[in-house]
């Protein structure tokens, strides 16, 4: 009995340090690249059956009158006290796995696409923004994701804040932060933006949005700084991510006319002119600036699927 009890609290206690000891893997802005695939592949989250449910090893097997025992029979008592504290174990393991799934943000690896069925074409978008340009867009969203992807190397954000929803944006500075902290730097190399996709849009809250779909090709590794070691990820495989964007501005905003690539401001501090693809600040008089009430801002990101090749 006391070695049923004995192998019963081992298995609890691997349990355990799999559910709560993270595993390595990189990091991309966001937090989206990790150690498992995911999406539909019978990675770590979504759709596959992870590593726990239905069929795993120890569940009426090694610990349920196999191995342990053979030398007396066991009595009915001591075989309902097993299968009793399996139940609770797989009850305990079930809560945990749930709380951690409900825990996540609608950001979290693994997640569903928006309904294709609550979209309208984008095509028809330019009944209310008629300089409104598919392609235009999708090449702005592409060179997004390239400072993204940069400024999570340089553990610095400030760049793209004025793209990006504030609880985005205190997300993905969190997560510098985290690095900084750490003393590590996460490496976003190789990328490649393979394709853009404008799934169409809808109304929410007074506030037109857009959803698109980017599917990308990055490799990502995390280094300690001390040493240059890498501790997570990999430098030689390469990821092909897929994320949905969301990305909102209120209704009744239209695209103002300007250079593919190039969006001309004026500074509303002092008044000069402004290139809003190259920085943040006003070069003249350092001024912080945010753009949100006139052009589009993502405020969510869906990790989709990772494919580890």
């Amino acid at each position: 009995m006391k070695k049923r009890l004995l192998a019963l609290f081992a298995a609890v206690l691997l349990i355990a340090v799999f559910v709560f000891v993270p595993r390595p893997g990189g990091a991309d802005l966001g937090d989206f690249s990790g150690g498992g695939d995911y999406g539909g592949g019978g990675g770590d989250y979504g759709g596959g059956g992870g590593d726990y449910g239905g069929g795993s090893d120890w569940v009426g097997s090694d610990y349920s009158g196999g191995d342990y025992g053979t030398t007396r029979s066991s009595s009915p008592v001591s075989r309902a006290v097993t299968v009793i504290a399996i139940v609770v174990m797989l009850i305990i393991v079930s809560g945990i796995l749930s709380n951690k799934r409900k825990s996540q943000s609608s950001s979290a690896p693994g997640a569903t696409r928006t309904a294709a069925s609550m979209l309208t074409p984008i095509e028809q978008y330019k009944e209310r923004d008629p300089n409104f340009s598919p392609e235009d867009f999708k090449e702005w969203l592409q060179n997004l994701y390239f400072k993204m992807q940069d400024c999570c190397t340089k553990r610095d954000v400030e760049p793209i804040r004025p793209y990006f929803a504030d609880s985005l944006y205190q997300q993905f500075n969190r997560q510098m932060i985290q690095l900084k902290s750490l003393n590590r730097t996460n490496h976003v190399e190789r990328i490649a933006v393979l394709s853009v996709e404008l799934k169409g849009f809808y109304e929410d809250k007074g506030e037109d949005v857009i959803v698109a779909e980017l599917y990308t090709r990055i490799t990502d590794y995390t280094t300690d700084d001390a040493t240059g070691k890498v501790v997570a990820g990999s430098k030689d495989h390469e990821k092909f991510m897929t994320y949905e964007y969301s990305l909102s501005r209120p209704i009744g905003k239209t695209t103002e006319a300007f250079e593919p690539g190039v969006t001309e401001r004026h500074c509303p501090n002092c008044g000069a002119p402004l290139s809003v693809n190259e920085s943040i600040k006003c070069p003249f008089c350092d001024s912080v600036l945010s753009f949100g009430d006139h052009d589009w801002t993502v405020y969510a990101i869906k990790g989709i699927s990772q494919r580890t090749v």
